[in-house]
């Protein structure tokens, strides 16, 4: 596949799955954290503004959290069309060694730096 070999690819696949497992397991745990606070809450401004502060942080780990799950699951995707491994950009593979690093990565490393 790609240049992966049967036990690469297979290995791949376990992390990918192991990976989402986790973030859907960090989503679950940031949705009450992420809530509104409640104006009624009977602590201080300073606990408030605290409290709102830690509200914002938590979001935007959770926003990070479903972007990075969302790129999983295209992986998971690209495993059943067959393109899992190939960089999105100059279709490439992708090493090994990267995706051992970032399986949910779409593209090889000289494109990754481009786009940033």
């Amino acid at each position: 596949m790609n240049g992966l070999t049967p036990e690469q690819a297979s290995e791949l696949r376990d992390d990918l799955a192991v990976l989402l497992q986790e973030l859907d397991e960090l989503l679950d745990i940031s949705e009450d954290v992420a809530r509104p606070i409640e104006l009624e809450q009977p602590i201080g401004r300073l606990s408030r503004m605290d409290a709102m502060q830690q509200r914002e942080m938590a979001m935007a780990n959770r926003a990070a959290h479903q972007r990075r799950r969302g790129l999983v699951e295209e992986a998971l995707e690209a495993f059943d069309d067959g393109s899992y491994g190939l960089c999105i950009t100059c279709e490439r593979p992708i090493p090994f060694a990267r995706l051992k690093a970032l399986p949910e990565a779409p593209t090889c490393l000289p494109c990754q730096e481009k786009r940033e």
